[in-house]
């Protein structure tokens, strides 16, 4: 069985382990992809810290992209050497909610994987992906094919902070050319909703964050306005922006303090797109008797709704274009080896993504 480096997660909270681990050759349908590079996104991070739980040990990372080195039998319309992100979006093609149009809540569960520790104990291959490691060996429904024209390190962003961002401003709210949209937390996601908002052709589009520097990105990537979420009642300020309650707001952050407040941002009849995910057990407050007389709403937005084979190909275009910026999103490029510094880097919260690259 072929072996390969891969960083481990033993133990909730514990730096991850540089191991030599096996990976089983790719079955009916799945294709094996060696890597060139895997963003790290606050997912694995919450994963690798025990705040959502899961099983262990485990391999984490799911925004990866690289090069298609083996084929199992099946797979149609790839070839060996084509380029790829390989996405966490496994989809079956024939449950309800794949046939209804939404591969992301997939309902088809999901059991062994590839991987093995070196003595054959399993491994989780988290988020169907494992790609904190040179190879994986995945589904061919997680994969799109790319123009060889992007690099590895700005395909790996399509994985899931673009498309989740993007996703969630023109899938998830349908945003209309005109509205106002505020996206809270200028992250990795925020500032990739806040691209979907200025593509999608949003009038005023307000950043609220925690930082100054961060409010100054924001506008880099298309925010009209910025609040810093410490002063008293930030919502007024962004309404004084707008002129009026904003038609979409995207809680891009799993805070729960911006959950209790996003509501307050709203115009009559807005939205507040829920992306950020919070720890298990968090909980946020509403006055439900509020958005009722108002008409407002709340909608769960899981990986920006995307059907990959659809809106992958068309960012990658819009990044061709010169529209939607990518290169400008990766904070600095890191070793496998030093995996544990990159994550350290990202809680800081002053990185836009950093990314691990592989020889």
């Amino acid at each position: 069985m072929p072996q390969i480096k891969a960083a481990v997660c033993h133990e909730f909270g514990a730096p991850l382990r540089i191991e030599t681990v096996n990976l089983a050759a790719p079955r009916m349908g799945e294709i094996e992809v060696t890597l060139k590079a895997c963003a790290i996104c606050h997912s694995d991070i919450s994963y690798i810290d025990g705040g959502w739980g899961g099983t262990l040990p485990a391999v984490y990372g799911h925004e990866a992209a690289g090069h298609v080195s083996a084929l199992g039998d099946g797979v149609r319309g790839l070839a060996v050497g084509d380029p790829v992100v390989v996405t966490l979006i496994r989809a079956c093609g024939s449950c309800p909610s794949c046939a209804s149009g939404k591969p992301v809540a997939c309902e088809t569960a999901v059991s062994g994987g590839p991987l093995t520790l070196a003595d054959g104990t399993a491994l989780h291959q988290a988020m169907n992906t494992g790609g904190f490691a040179e190879r994986v060996v995945v589904d061919q429904s997680q994969v799109v094919k790319l123009s060889p024209s992007i690099g590895m390190q700005a395909a790996s962003l399509l994985a899931c902070g673009v498309i989740t961002g993007v996703g969630a401003v023109v899938n998830a709210a349908g945003l209309r050319a005109g509205q106002d949209v505020v996206v809270i937390g200028a992250g990795g996601v925020g500032l990739n909703a806040i691209q979907g908002a200025r593509i999608a052709g949003a009038r005023r589009i307000v950043a609220v964050d925690m930082s100054q520097e961060k409010l100054a990105i924001a506008k880099e990537f298309g925010a009209t306005d910025g609040v810093l979420a410490t002063q008293d009642k930030p919502w007024r300020a962004a309404r004084q922006a707008i002129g009026r309650g904003a038609d979409a707001v995207f809680v891009t952050v799993g805070a729960i303090p911006a959950y209790d407040q996003a509501p307050q941002y709203l115009a009559n009849g807005g939205k507040v797109i829920m992306v950020g995910m919070p720890h298990s057990g968090a909980m946020s407050t509403y006055e439900p008797v509020m958005m009722a007389a108002t008409g407002q709403g709340m909608v769960g937005s899981k990986m920006g709704d995307v059907v990959i084979a659809r809106d992958i190909p068309w960012m990658v275009d819009l990044y061709e274009q010169g529209r939607l910026k990518l290169d400008e999103l990766i904070s600095g490029a890191w070793p496998l080896e030093q995996i544990n510094e990159a994550i350290a880097d990202t809680k800081t919260g002053s990185a836009k993504r950093n990314v691990i690259v592989f020889p």
